[in-house]
């Protein structure tokens, strides 16, 4: 019981860290990649939906991300929904196709993006709190219906407390890195 507790949180713990990465690599370095518009969303036929759903998204050269829409009528709510977004970027309308230069980064930039990978990796360090929280709680209650013992439980917890630590401790990692890329360029 004690063991499926504590690969349930380390299974939960490393998909946060996942999730920080791929969070990560939609940061811009200065290089064009389609991955840069994921989380750009444009009202479709009264929906929300990701701009990749509704356009083709490519990249033309190593700063032009070149955005195709399926449907003519999505040109204006495309270019607006890359204005709005928080990207920095001011895409330029030629026809039904929607050229998005990439600007180089300024050290103003860049540290508007480290700050963002910093509230980043504050959310993945939040979530596996969380998840720690919750895997001592389900200890306690394992407790308190003497399932276990007092001495298993405090085990337990210890050995949870260090699975926490380690995963914390690779968020850090996974946030220089990415912090290092940012300002090196």
């Amino acid at each position: 019981m004690i063991n499926e507790i504590q690969k349930d949180a380390e299974q939960r713990m490393k998909k946060s860290i996942e999730a920080l990465k791929a969070d990560l690599t939609k940061l811009r370095t200065g290089r064009a990649h389609p991955s840069l518009l994921d989380q750009i969303t444009v009202e479709y036929y009264g929906t929300e939906v990701p701009l990749s759903q509704v356009a083709n998204i490519s990249v033309s050269d190593a700063r032009t991300l070149t955005v195709t829409p399926w449907e003519k009528k999505m040109v204006p709510v495309i270019e607006k929904a890359i204005l709005n977004s928080d990207l920095g970027l001011n895409p330029a309308t030629a026809g039904d196709v929607i050229r998005i230069p990439l600007p180089p980064l300024t050290e103003e930039r860049r540290r508007d993006l480290i700050k963002v990978v910093r509230q980043e990796g504050e959310k993945a360090r939040v979530a596996i709190r969380n998840i720690r929280r919750d895997a001592i709680h389900q200890l306690k209650d394992l407790l308190k219906e003497k399932e276990i013992s007092e001495d298993e439980e405090r085990r337990a917890e210890e050995a949870i407390q260090k699975l926490t630590d380690r995963m914390v401790a690779e968020v850090e990692k996974v946030l220089s890195e990415k912090e290092k890329d940012l300002l090196e360029i």
